[in-house]
């Protein structure tokens, strides 16, 4: 069954996100260690067809890359080496991490867990990847 992974990069962990068969519905999957994602990503890979990545980008407010993007650069250029098959999108990953403190609050988690980055990231890439298919693509 075909599947997205939705990313959300950090220097020192990635939010890891995952869709549903039909591409409907995101779900935080992980949060793994910068360094060790693209092993992470090998090992999904070889058990779940992941037909699409996407990656969120940082954007500043005036809609240009954010300082941050650097870091994503690299990341990109790994990730389609590694996996040239798979398509890679971009999606704006501007205000994920306050919407992904809301998405906590609303569901009730406790602040003790909402204080730990690893569910913030996580549920960034959930939202990200939402986002992406939430709005239409060709």
């Amino acid at each position: 069954m075909d599947r997205i992974i939705g990313i959300d990069y950090g220097r020192k962990r990635v939010g890891v996100a995952v869709s549903d068969p039909l591409g409907i519905f995101a779900s935080a999957l992980d949060t793994i260690p910068s360094a060790k994602i693209i092993e992470y990503l090998k090992n999904y890979t070889q058990n779940n067809n992941v037909v699409r990545f996407v990656v969120g980008y940082p954007m500043n407010l005036n809609g240009k890359p954010s300082e941050c993007a650097q870091y994503v650069d690299v990341f990109l250029k790994t990730l389609k080496r590694q996996f040239p098959h798979i398509p890679v999108v971009l999606e704006d990953e501007r205000f994920t991490s306050q919407l992904a403190m809301k998405a906590m609050i609303a569901g009730g988690m406790k602040k003790q867990d909402r204080r730990e980055k690893e569910n913030v990231d996580k549920i960034s890439a959930a939202i990200i990847l939402q986002s992406y298919m939430d709005n239409p693509h060709d």
